[in-house]
């Protein structure tokens, strides 16, 4: 049977229309197998980094088991070695030398590990009617309403005054105990629920419950703070005083399962942005020797404005670069203005049940693949890098050459809101700079959702900038 002739107006529409396609009908043979195999790992990494030290140690036992080594400032390196450099064990930065020189640029894939969580403040501990509770301060932009009654864990640090680190994780192992933070019954909340939803959750509400057992045969005010003290002392061998040189979080109690019957999704805490970060380390795990040096840089505070050390407005990187540059002569700011990098960070999932905030025409749609941003910000752009048209052409051009399904994405109609990630920092070094990740619902909730297809093709388009020439 011959083809049906196609009229003028078809012939126009295929050749000039943008027709985006559905990610699962561009799969390739054998990748819906892979997909699945890249998404088991992705959980793993998942459940094992509730925070952005654990990401960090996890980070690392994979680098080793793939040849990765630490970095000594002045090791001699030649293409092909990898190396990575903890910043503090909270940021971390990894890299496999290229043929070409640094002087010709690096490619970089960069993404954030810290999430949205609770935090313990410095004086957490209080007792109150006999029961024993933990003062919060949220990191990061939450909505306070969607963490109460919840099932909580606790993950952390305390740094004793002798130089001892104390690691502390309740929550996640067999048989461990939860927390909640507890909120108002319906037959009482009349007033609450009158409340704007922003406001029906104070901040200083948040106060995560820890225990009600009295200590046995003491007359003291405080025997339920006290029984809770003697408990943690006898596991981690710490005082009161001891929460003031401490970091500790509270966490959503979930683990990375499948969602939806046909197991497509991906529900977890801290899909913003462990997902971009682990497809750009799992992309740079599998690199052989690529022609530019492939730089995969993991940082902190991203949250609330990527600051302090181990944020990405920190030297740590500038640091790492110039010590690899140092060891070939070469200036970074020379390697800087030739280097390319992908700035892995999420974007918001067009959500058909809040259609009022999105723009559908530039929305990113789930499974249509990795999603492009030219720029982020608010308002008027503002706080964005807003990368040129030629990166732009260039990133399609790498992606299209891959395989890999990508899709221009916003984040919502303009003025509706905004958001920001590590992009502007790395412009600011004078580095070519675009955005892109995976499309995500629920942004920023303890347990958000993901695409397993979009997850598998933001790992294929990281492997494909690694390999760019």
């Amino acid at each position: 049977m011959e083809d049906k002739k196609l009229t003028r107006g078809e012939q126009l529409r295929k050749a000039l229309v943008y027709d985006k396609k559905n990610g699962y009908d561009r799969l390739l043979p054998g990748e819906l197998e892979a997909m699945e195999d890249y998404c088991t790992g992705y959980k793993q990494f998942l459940d094992a980094g509730k925070t952005e030290r654990e990401c960090v140690d996890r980070t690392i036992a994979l680098a080793e088991a793939a040849g990765f080594r630490p970095y000594a400032r002045g090791m001699e390196l030649k293409a092909g070695d990898k190396v990575y450099c903890s910043n503090r064990g909270k940021a971390i930065m990894l890299a496999v030398m290229g043929r070409k020189g640094l002087d010709q640029g690096v490619n970089i894939g960069a993404a954030h590990i810290d999430s949205p969580r609770l935090d313990l403040k410095q004086n957490p501990l209080y007792e109150t009617e006999e029961m024993a509770f933990f003062k919060t301060h949220y990191y990061g932009g939450i909505r306070k309403y969607q963490w109460v009654t919840i099932p909580l864990e606790l993950h952390g640090v305390v740094a004793l005054k002798s130089g001892q680190n104390i690691r502390v994780s309740v929550g996640n192992g067999e048989g461990d105990p939860l927390f909640t933070i507890d909120d108002l019954l319906p037959h009482l909340g009349a007033e609450q629920s009158k409340k704007p939803l922003g406001e029906a959750i104070p901040a200083e509400n948040l106060n995560i419950l820890v225990g009600s057992r009295p200590l046995a045969d003491d007359e003291g005010s405080d025997r339920v703070k006290i029984a809770v003290l003697e408990l943690l002392n006898r596991k981690y061998g710490i005082v009161e005083e001891d929460f003031i040189s401490a970091e500790l979080c509270a966490v959503p109690a979930f683990r990375a399962c499948d969602i939806g019957f046909d197991r497509s999704l991906i529900g977890a805490y801290g899909h913003d942005d462990r997902v971009c970060a682990y497809a750009a380390l799992a992309a740079l795990l599998q690199l052989g020797t690529p022609e530019r040096t492939a730089v995969c840089m993991l940082a902190d505070k991203e949250e609330i404005g990527s600051e302090g050390v181990s944020g990405m407005k920190s030297a740590a990187f500038d640091t790492f670069m110039a010590d690899l540059c140092a060891g070939q002569g070469v200036l970074p700011r020379v390697c800087y203005e030739k280097s390319f990098c992908l700035s892995a960070d999420v974007t918001a999932a067009y959500d058909p049940n809040f259609a009022e905030v999105y723009e559908k025409r530039n929305s990113a749609l789930i499974n249509y693949g990795m999603g492009l941003c030219k720029y982020t910000g608010a308002r008027g752009k503002s706080g964005a890098s807003d990368a040129s048209a030629e990166l732009v052409a260039y990133v399609r051009r790498v992606l299209d050459n891959a395989n890999v399904a990508w899709q221009m994405a916003e984040l919502g109609k303009v003025d509706a809101g905004g958001g920001g990630t590590v992009a502007v920092y790395m412009a600011e070094r004078n580095i070519d700079t675009l955005d892109a990740g995976v499309p995500v619902l629920s942004m920023h909730s303890p347990f958000e959702t993901v695409a397993k297809l979009d997850c598998y093709m933001t790992f294929k388009g990281m492997k494909a900038i690694f390999e760019a020439v």
